[in-house]
């Protein structure tokens, strides 16, 4: 196996595994405080945010961070509610098949982008209710924080 087939059999798990109970806007708080916690407590220039389709629920933008990672947080999690899949996940597919999501005009790369880093919040018998994202590291480490923060959250 390749690492692309490699970091994809990860990434469909990770999708599949990561189910939460439930999700309301406390967990949203918790979500985001956790992540804003390592971040900081790691001195990482990231913004994180969790967001429904229909509005930001947490957002901090901390030390180190630009506009910059403002505009690749919303251009993620647009993607990511989208498709209902994870940024790192749609893009190492595509990568694994050589498609290109913006080759055909299909998607605006001014709106969307496959980054990682923006992980859909799914709940057991509803599906996707928000999407928790992190910029301002490399894809896949945006991608890991987020993952971490799911999985604590599952496990408390």
């Amino acid at each position: 196996m390749d690492d692309v087939t490699d970091r994809l059999a990860q990434l469909e798990r990770d999708d599949e595994e990561l189910v939460l109970d439930h999700f309301d806007r406390r967990d949203a708080w918790e979500l985001g405080h956790r992540l804003a916690h390592v971040a900081l407590e790691r001195a990482l220039p990231v913004v994180v945010d969790v967001r429904t389709p229909a509005g930001i629920l947490f957002h901090a933008s901390l030390p180190g961070a630009t506009a910059d990672n403002d505009e690749w947080v919303n251009r993620k999690s647009r993607t990511a509610l989208r498709f209902e899949a994870s940024t790192a996940l749609l893009g190492t597919r595509a990568e694994h098949v050589g498609f290109d999501f913006f080759d055909q005009g299909w998607l605006d790369p001014a709106d969307y982008t496959v980054a990682g880093g923006a992980v859909p919040v799914r709940v057991a018998g509803v599906g996707v209710v928000a999407v928790a994202t992190v910029s301002g590291l490399t894809s896949a480490d945006d991608h890991q924080l987020v993952v971490d923060a799911l999985r604590e959250i599952m496990a408390n």
